[in-house]
């Protein structure tokens, strides 16, 4: 008897301490809404922070080949999506973003490759008859699929790298071919970076010793203007893979 009762004893004290709290006891819970902004457009906070979007996912205006004057048959819009076809090589395929040229700048979007993919986004890139491609003039972000290219890599030649310029660490945050890449540039005289899916991969100041010295090195030998011009159109190269890129902004510094 006396074991039963201190049960109940027991049990109503269980019930009393789990019983609902009194109201000036009950922690309160902010609940937050995640605001989720479509592909292509701009958040109410993006626009006040001056970012101007270079592609709708609807029509490439704006975009057209380097050199020319129209957007070109070796690029498409897929599923929101500026899609490079692959028909590009060594020279042709790229195209440009013709009626800005950006200096100092914040350059965000995403992209996918194809498997064994090669491609790159360029920026202060200049345009001439005397240039066959954006690369001569334009430094590059190198994209690329890391996990599935066919030939040997050099750190230089990597994902997220400033191509042939400053090697990248891209450890865990290469995604396999066929999956959705964020990428950012932050381009800056007083420091500049890149990032792929949130990790900074490269960091450089521009035209100080160290990069002086790496623009000098012999890589760019046979293109005496690549870095020169501080300031140019952005590019989108087609290297030869089948390339996606979407969700692209930019803000100028």
């Amino acid at each position: 008897m006396k074991n039963t009762r201190l049960a109940w004893i027991a049990l109503i004290g269980l019930a009393v301490a789990c019983g609902p709290k009194p109201a000036e006891e009950t922690a309160e819970v902010e609940v937050v809404e995640e605001v989720v902004v479509p592909d292509n457009t701009l958040s109410e906070e993006e626009k006040a922070g001056g970012w101007m979007l270079l592609f709708d996912g609807e029509d490439p205006s704006g975009w057209r080949a380097f050199n020319g004057d129209s957007f070109p048959e070796g690029w498409t819009i897929e599923d929101g999506a500026l899609k490079a076809l692959g028909k590009g090589g060594d020279i042709g395929g790229d195209i440009v973003f013709g009626p800005m040229e950006f200096e100092e700048f914040e350059l965000e979007w995403d992209w996918k490759i194809s498997p064994g993919g090669n491609s790159g986004v360029l920026y202060h890139v200049v345009e001439d008859p005397k240039y066959h491609a954006p690369y001569e003039t334009g430094p590059e972000y190198q994209v690329i699929d890391q996990l599935g290219f066919p030939d040997p890599l050099e750190k230089w030649q990597s994902i997220g790298a400033d191509y042939a310029m400053t090697e990248p660490d891209y450890e865990g945050a290469v995604k396999p071919a066929g999956e959705w890449n964020h990428s950012k540039i932050v381009f800056s005289e007083k420091g500049s970076s890149y990032w792929l899916n949130g990790k900074k991969t490269v960091e450089f100041v521009p035209y100080s010793e160290e990069w002086t010295a790496a623009r000098n090195s012999g890589k760019w030998n046979d293109y005496p203007d690549y870095a020169i011009s501080k300031k140019g159109l952005i590019s989108l190269q087609d290297h030869g893979a089948v390339t996606w890129f979407k969700n692209i902004k930019i803000k100028t510094l």
